[in-house]
């Protein structure tokens, strides 16, 4: 068993707090972000690329829309209700490494798999398995990040890391739609190439677990101690990202629309896909810094621009649905990198994984809910699905301003306390 997270008391020594074992700008936390971030990058290249296709595959092998939205709901749900299983074990057992390392196997393994599905079942089943391993690595791979990240300021750590996300998610839908373009959509194919990015994403991690096998080492300073159970203002917080992602439609069913419609052709659906992940990979990098100065603050005019997905992709023409997914992507990463960062500073080191899987899982549970719910109004009318989701977006911003209110004064002094460290 590896050891369990160190406590307070293990970052004082005779002499004050412990330094840091290396700070600048290629300090062990950088680079173990940047690591992190590089393997990601081909992770998400691997899933990301399969989830620009997944709703027309679906589509072809006999899928309706309602069975889309709730498999890719229902993928949803698990891929965040069990990171308060895999988040929990983390923390009580320290198993960090062995649990991440678990969770990529699975997803890398069953998504070059999905060449071989014969039916929408099986393809459904293997999608859904996709989204299980996922749940199982991100609570304990975000709580080692969430060490290195407090050097870096938690909102541009967590940014960087998701920005090199994102542009996995870039890449892979751009190879899989050269990959349909020019095989005569044969989606088997396209799954099978990703097998690749795939086997790299393990060796990556392999080697970061040869180098880092304690990233909890490389916590900068004292750790900061919450009170026992999570404080009131986390829950607020939990709230507010539930509403916003009851409002959140699955690409998969974005996907349909334009096929069933027309409004895109199947050629460039992955190509929006692309632009999506672009677009949210340096958000999270603007974004990330916003949150070191500002706070939580600067989701209220993220909130309000991400809405507006819902009636450009659904009501909007060509261009008008291209400018919708780029916003729905916005948002998307964006709320994917400062949600780990504005929970870090909430708990202690050895609570992260824990408040990480439960926050995620309410999430989850939540935006399942909003898929079916999307799915159904899909068949009564767009408008109820565009009325729908705006209406949920913006009802998370009452919660947003309150979470803005109680931690005003804390989140400055933790602001400044995980501003990078100039070297002497």
């Amino acid at each position: 068993m590896e050891p369990t997270e160190s406590r307070a008391s293990d970052d004082l020594t005779a002499d004050g707090p412990r330094r840091p074992r290396g700070t600048g700008r290629f300090s062990p936390a950088v680079k173990f972000v940047l690591m992190v971030g590089v393997m990601s990058f081909f992770a998400d290249f691997t899933y990301e690329g399969s989830r620009s296709i997944i709703g027309q595959y679906l589509g072809l092998l006999g899928a309706g829309a309602l069975a889309i939205s709730v498999v890719t709901g229902f993928g949803e749900l698990l891929g965040y209700g069990l990171r308060l299983f895999s988040g929990r074990g983390a923390d009580r057992t320290g198993r960090y490494w062995p649990i991440t390392i678990g969770g990529y196997i699975l997803q890398m393994s069953v998504v070059p798999l999905l060449a071989l599905a014969g039916s929408w079942q099986v393809a459904a089943l293997l999608i859904i398995l996709e989204r299980v391993g996922k749940a199982t690595r991100n609570p304990p791979r975000d709580a080692m990040l969430s060490h290195a990240a407090r050097e870096m300021g938690y909102g541009w750590g967590f940014g960087v890391h998701e920005a090199l996300d994102q542009f996995g998610a870039l890449f892979g839908p751009l190879l899989v739609a050269l990959i349909i373009a020019t095989s005569h959509h044969d989606y088997k194919t396209a799954f099978a190439a990703l097998a690749v990015p795939a086997a790299i994403t393990l060796s990556l991690l392999a080697v970061a677990r040869f180098l880092y096998p304690r990233p909890q080492d490389l916590e900068a300073g004292p750790a900061h101690v919450s009170a026992e159970g999570l404080p009131a203002v986390f829950w607020i917080y939990l709230a507010g990202a539930a509403l916003v992602a009851v409002g959140f439609a699955d690409f998969p069913l974005i996907a349909y629309h334009f096929q069933r419609s027309g409004t895109v052709h199947a050629d460039l659906t992955p190509v929006f896909y692309a632009a999506a992940m672009a677009v949210s990979g340096v958000g999270s990098l603007v974004f990330g810094r916003l949150f070191d100065r500002h706070g939580i603050a600067m989701l209220v005019p993220l909130t309000l621009v991400s809405a507006a997905y819902a009636p450009l992709a659904f009501l909007g023409g060509f261009w008008a649905s291209l400018i919708g997914v780029c916003l729905w992507g916005l948002g998307m990463g964006v709320h994917e990198s400062i949600i780990p960062a504005a929970v870090a500073p909430m708990v202690s080191p050895g609570r992260r994984a824990s408040a990480y899987g439960l926050f995620t899982g309410a999430y989850g549970i939540a935006w399942f809910l909003g898929s079916v719910a999307i799915g159904a109004l899909f068949n009564v009318s767009l408008g109820a699905v565009v009325a729908f989701a705006v209406v949920a977006e913006l009802a998370a911003i009452p919660l947003i301003l309150l979470v803005r209110r109680r931690t005003a004064g804390r989140t400055e002094a933790e602001h400044t306390q995980s501003e990078p460290r100039k070297e002497r």
